[in-house]
């Protein structure tokens, strides 16, 4: 499995021939702005979060002819379960930002998990028990000005990470700003991980691993 990070909350997922994309960016999206690129990518599958956002609901920016899943509910593409699980994007049940889904999956026997703009202050016990159990984990981190929170600050982040456990954590969404992520770095006592250009890895990989965080540089 192959990883890539195109920045915000769009990561490329791919195995073999079969490529997954979670939340690009639209072409309406100022991409410079944030020192990012539209992806343009082949898709088999694209997965929205939340699709009232031009940064997160681009699949027509991609190459292919891709299903589209857009909100909670259960799917079967190329023989991949999927499950989306509904959130808010907010603190306040969505009635500032909307709703979010988490999208999570099983590819390549490894559990990944796509928490999307979630903004809620903590995880629900029945949301944690809809992901259930988490190999890899996109978890986003965000401004913490509260008049202009977008979704977790670190330290929620760093919480939710401690309350689902995984074996390897990517960190995304901070969008350019450094201190951010440094300070969910901190939160795990490794402020120095290096980013790296993209994650190849196996189930047998994540032996032994526990909430290893990776960095990716965008793309």
């Amino acid at each position: 499995m192959v990883i890539t990070y195109y920045g915000v909350s769009c990561l490329k997922v791919q195995s073999g021939e079969t490529v997954l994309a979670f939340d690009p960016p639209s072409k309406e999206f100022p991409a410079k702005d944030y020192e990012l690129k539209i992806p343009r990518f082949q898709a088999d599958i694209v997965l929205i979060s939340h699709s009232q956002h031009k940064d997160h609901n681009g699949h027509s920016t991609l190459a292919g002819k891709p299903s589209i899943l857009d909100g909670p509910g259960e799917y079967e593409i190329k023989g991949i379960q999927i499950a989306g699980i509904k959130s808010f994007h907010d603190e306040v049940s969505g009635e500032r930002n909307g709703l979010n889904t988490i999208y999570t999956l099983v590819f390549e026997d490894i559990s990944i998990c796509h928490m999307g703009d979630f903004g809620e202050k903590e995880l629900e016990s029945e949301t944690e028990e809809a992901i259930g159990k988490v190999d890899i984990l996109f978890v986003p981190i965000s401004i913490t000005d509260k008049s202009n929170k977008i979704v977790m600050d670190p330290q929620n982040a760093a919480k939710i990470v401690t309350q689902l456990e995984p074996k390897v954590v990517i960190p995304m969404h901070y969008h350019k700003d450094k201190k951010l992520l440094k300070k969910f770095l901190d939160e795990f006592g490794n402020g120095a991980v290096k980013p790296i250009e993209k994650l190849v890895i196996k189930k047998k990989d994540l032996e032994g691993k526990k909430a290893e965080v990776v960095v990716l540089s965008n793309v």
